[in-house]
């Protein structure tokens, strides 16, 4: 399994610390959050940062994954703000752009994204053509520059669950770039199947795995063991899916190095019981 650990969980550590320590634990991979402190998008060297990050990436032999969750890169008072469905949507589609530079630079296949809660005023259905106008321009994008959109249905947000997010492919027309990030404690916090259900269902899509302990109702991001999921049968349902499974603990920069030492350890464990 190819273990990653998003970055967002290392907000404490300047970038090429965090990957140094993912990549001393044993992950193969980074979900890596373009934010202020982490490949910030509109800093003036920029471009030095993403090379000297994608070669640092290479001496470490970790994969990399584009993760856009930064709660206030774009607006200093609003946290995920802009989205793609608010007014000013534009500026969430520069900022998803860059990411996609950015990707293509560090040779990561996959950026993810999502659609953000709808504003009060916005009648759902106006929502969804919205969002479905956006998505197509940044598929566009996407094809000029090679790389795979991950979308991730997140609790509170236009698109919360899987059937929101098979609804907008469809209204893409199933394009072959737009791919699915599936949060595996989103799936035991409000779907109505079961987490090895949902990867099941999720897999013809799936292009990038967040993963975590999760309880019923409750969206907080748990050490795993602290939750309700049953682990060892959501990862035999992983079973044939190649891309990153990384751990997202936001909350946890405090203890970073040693909440990642124990969350490779649990997985590692919880990966070897199927077998055994």
């Amino acid at each position: 399994m190819n273990w990653a650990y998003c970055t967002n969980g290392f907000r404490d550590h300047r970038l090429p610390e965090a990957l140094a320590v993912l990549a001393d634990l044993g992950y193969s991979g980074a979900a890596i959050t373009l934010d202020h402190g982490h490949l910030d998008p509109y800093s003036a060297g920029l471009a030095a940062e993403v090379a000297r990050t994608a070669k640092l990436l290479g001496e470490l032999g970790l994969g990399a994954v584009v993760e856009t969750g930064g709660r206030y890169t774009l607006d200093p008072w609003r946290k995920h703000h802009p989205t793609l469905l608010g007014d000013d949507a534009w500026r969430r589609a520069d900022y998803l752009r860059r990411a996609m530079r950015v990707a293509a630079d560090l040779g990561a296949p996959v950026v993810h994204l999502w659609s953000g809660a709808r504003p009060d005023d916005l009648p759902e259905e106006r929502a969804w053509e919205r969002l479905t106008g956006w998505c197509e321009s940044l598929l566009d994008d996407a094809d000029a520059v090679g790389v795979t959109l991950a979308f991730e249905p997140e609790p509170g947000m236009l698109v919360e669950d899987l059937a929101g997010y098979e609804r907008l492919r469809g209204e893409l027309g199933g394009h072959p770039r737009f791919g699915l990030t599936l949060d595996l404690g989103h799936c035991r916090c409000l779907e109505e199947q079961d987490v090895p259900a949902c990867v099941r269902r999720a897999l013809p899509y799936l292009a990038h795995v967040q993963i975590e302990d999760m309880r019923r109702g409750v969206h907080e991001h748990l050490e795993f063991g602290e939750g309700e999921i049953d682990f060892p049968p959501v990862l035999a349902a992983l079973r044939g899916y190649e891309g990153q499974v990384a751990v997202e603990l936001a909350r946890h920069g405090h203890a970073a190095p040693e909440v990642a030492r124990r969350s490779i350890d649990f997985l590692r464990r919880a990966h070897a019981g199927l077998d055994g």
